[in-house]
């Protein structure tokens, strides 16, 4: 999975497999891909293929061999799986060589640079998945119309609550929260000398999904403007800032935490907003919480949340693409992402395995059915530097003017989208 380089969760998603890879590189499409050298080619069958992922640990990397592993067997075409240190740097190197792996992970906030430097090979169309996929990860891995790669799983925001200091409160299931106000209440009703009511990492991969719920975002549905400084952006900015100063939210800095799952795990904190990664997290750090997860509420535009993903991308300069779309074609399939699922804790990224993963995992439907109404952080070039200036001033938000911090942010996003476009 994925997800997005972030500050205050990055050990969070390391340890669940949902970090943001992200990776360079760079050599161009040549003028027919499916030629004697590409997809098609005589030696499309026998080719030995090499695939690097960023894995998140033994579970995902015995998975995800075994997978490869039995797709070798059947197809016969030889084909290892290395696992990164640094997939950055790896694959940089890889393609500055003219040698880059035939099959990698790719992050959305990567996936433009590898469009403009040409090293992507845009085959999402052609696996058999290719109208299965959830249409806001589709929408993740296409540039200009094209659908470059096939997403290979995902995660979603939802509200994760301590039963425990749920019941000690007096709250019900009539009081998980459906709006802000709701939340509000719940976040003051919760929070105690030695335990805050919610707490989250100070970034915009998660006060995002409060923009979303207000009608706002960083960019509009095109992508091409900025809309950072947006009445509905200063809302949702305001209302966790109002939360914050009252002392019902608070980071996980502000309570000797890491990450929200940490503050969570510890009861320092009553609730948390987290993706699906924290599932692992909690099993194997803080087995002994219990908690309930239910999806993010409303605001004032309805529904709204965060997702994060990631794909398969297959290099351009590959010998031999004809196999590694068929081993991509092999690994998304609706069955295959079931068994990653039960490996290490993903959700498919294809709507034909839902019914499956609500069946394995009922602790966890809502996280699935967030999917609904996700959205991913924008994908152009140069964004994820934006955010991350975003979510330097975020850290601040206690004390920030919010009209200044997001004017700041619609100039930078706006110069961005203009220099990629």
């Amino acid at each position: 999975m994925s997800s997005p380089a972030r500050t205050t969760t990055l050990t969070a998603l390391l340890a669940s497999g949902v970090l943001a890879l992200s990776a360079c590189g760079g050599s161009g499409f040549d003028d027919d891909p499916a030629g004697d050298t590409g997809a098609g080619g005589d030696d499309a069958a026998t080719g030995e293929l090499s695939v690097l992922i960023g894995s998140s640990g033994d579970a995902e990397t015995d998975a995800v061999t075994a997978a490869v592993d039995a797709w070798s067997q059947e197809s016969g075409v030889e084909a290892s799986v290395n696992v990164a240190t640094d997939l950055n740097q790896e694959l940089a190197q890889g393609f500055a060589a003219g040698s880059p792996p035939d099959v990698f992970y790719v992050s959305t906030d990567q996936l433009a640079g590898y469009v403009a430097n040409g090293s992507l090979y845009p085959y999402g169309d052609q696996v058999a998945a290719a109208d299965d996929f959830y249409p806001s990860l589709r929408d993740n891995f296409t540039v200009d119309g094209e659908f470059y790669c096939a997403p290979k799983d995902f995660s979603t925001l939802a509200l994760v609550i301590n039963t425990a200091a749920w019941e000690a409160a007096g709250l019900t299931d009539a009081d998980i929260p459906t709006d802000w106000e709701g939340l509000r209440e719940v976040a003051r009703t919760l929070t105690t000398g030695d335990q805050v009511g919610l707490s989250f990492g100070p970034e915009y991969q998660r006060l995002g999904a409060f923009m979303e719920q207000a009608g706002g975002g960083l960019v509009d549905e095109d992508g091409t403007t900025a809309v950072a400084d947006s009445p509905e952006n200063v809302e949702a900015l305001t209302f966790v800032q109002d939360m914050y100063t009252e002392g019902i939210v608070q980071f996980p800095s502000d309570i000797d935490a890491g990450w929200g799952g940490e503050a969570f795990g510890t009861g320092r904190a009553a609730m948390t907003i987290e993706g699906n990664w924290i599932v692992g997290a909690l099993q194997n750090d803080f087995p002994d919480v219990a908690y309930q997860v239910v999806p993010l509420p409303a605001g004032p535009a309805g529904r709204g949340t965060l997702q994060f993903t990631n794909c398969w991308g297959i290099a351009a300069d590959s010998d031999n693409q004809e196999a590694a779309v068929e081993l991509v074609d092999a690994l998304t399939s609706t069955e295959q992402q079931v068994e990653f699922a039960e490996a290490f804790g993903v959700m498919p990224s294809v709507e034909s395995a839902a019914e499956d993963f609500r069946s394995l995992f009922p602790d966890q439907v809502a996280f699935l059915d967030s999917a609904e109404f996700a959205v991913g952080p924008p994908t152009a070039q140069g964004a994820s530097e934006v955010i991350a200036d975003l979510n330097g001033q975020i850290e601040g938000l206690g004390t920030a003017d919010i009209t200044s911090m997001l004017a700041s942010v619609q100039t930078n996003m706006q110069a961005a989208l203009d220099s990629a476009g």
